[in-house]
C-alpha cells in the first residue's frame, strides 16, 4: 500500500472511531441521571472494553503505533467509566429493592 493511501486508511480508522465514540458520552450521561443499572448490559460493555484493547495491541504488533491509539484509549475510558456508573448503579438498584421490601 502506498503511502498516501495509508494515510487515507488513518483518516478512515480515525473517523470510525469518531463515529463509535460518539455515543458514549450520551450513553454514561444516561446511566448517569438514570440511577438505574436496568436496561443496561455489562457483557455488551465488557465486550467493547476488549474490542478496543485488541485494537490497541493490533496496533502494537503491528508497529503502527500512532495518533490513532489515543482515540482508542480514549473510547475505552469512556466505556470503563460507563462499567463503573453500572456497578453504582446495580448498588442503588439493590438499595431500593431492600427499603421497598422493608415494611
Amino acid at each position: 500500500m502506498s503511502a498516501e493511501y495509508a494515510e487515507y486508511a488513518e483518516y478512515l480508522e480515525v473517523a470510525m472511531m469518531l463515529s463509535f465514540g460518539a455515543a458514549w458520552p450520551a450513553s454514561i450521561f444516561k446511566s448517569w441521571r438514570s440511577r438505574t443499572a436496568k436496561g443496561k448490559s455489562l457483557c455488551f460493555l465488557l465486550i467493547v472494553v476488549f474490542g478496543y484493547l485488541c485494537g490497541i495491541m493490533a496496533k502494537v504488533v503491528s508497529g503502527h503505533l500512532n495518533y490513532v491509539v489515543l482515540f482508542y484509549l480514549l473510547n475505552c475510558g469512556a466505556v470503563s467509566l460507563d462499567i463503573a456508573i453500572y456497578f453504582r448503579n446495580r448498588r442503588l438498584d439493590k438499595l431500593e429493592m431492600n427499603g421497598r421490601s422493608q415494611p
